[in-house]
């Protein structure tokens, strides 16, 4: 066999894999392409699935507690968030919230507690209590 034969066998090895290469490509775009217009559309009954997604009575807490802490601990990442508690009362609600911090190599848990009128709706005051690191 000569230097020529041997150059093309490589050649049509190479043509082959690339085939394959091209024939996966399509294969996963044309998944991705289903996917992607199978969910595009609003029917009946993807509409009713979304407005059926509730929204927490705490909702509005948790994002002011989440950006106070922020504005207290602004060097600190938020790694976690938890929901501990809701406290209704005639007068005043509280919303307790556990968030966990980390600044440099410090971490620690911070309970926040946001106090606000049960009659109206509106923000009172907010209090951080750290939790110590056992």
């Amino acid at each position: 066999m000569d230097v020529f034969h041997l150059e093309l066998n490589g050649y049509k090895q190479r043509m082959l894999f690339l085939k394959e290469v091209c024939a996966i490509f399509a294969k996963i775009g044309l998944a991705l392409g289903v996917l992607l217009t199978s969910g595009s559309g609003t029917s009946d009954e993807s509409a009713a699935a979304l407005s059926k997604v509730e929204v927490p009575a705490y909702a509005k807490w948790s994002r002011l507690a989440i950006k106070q802490t922020m504005l207290k601990y602004p060097h600190a990442d938020i790694k976690d968030y938890l929901h501990i508690a809701t406290d209704s009362k005639k007068v005043t609600g509280v919303e307790k919230f556990q968030l966990w911090l980390k600044e440099e190599e410090r971490e620690f848990g911070v309970i926040v507690t946001v106090t606000y009128s049960a009659e109206t709706g509106k923000f009172i005051r907010i209090d951080f209590q750290e939790i110590p690191v056992q």
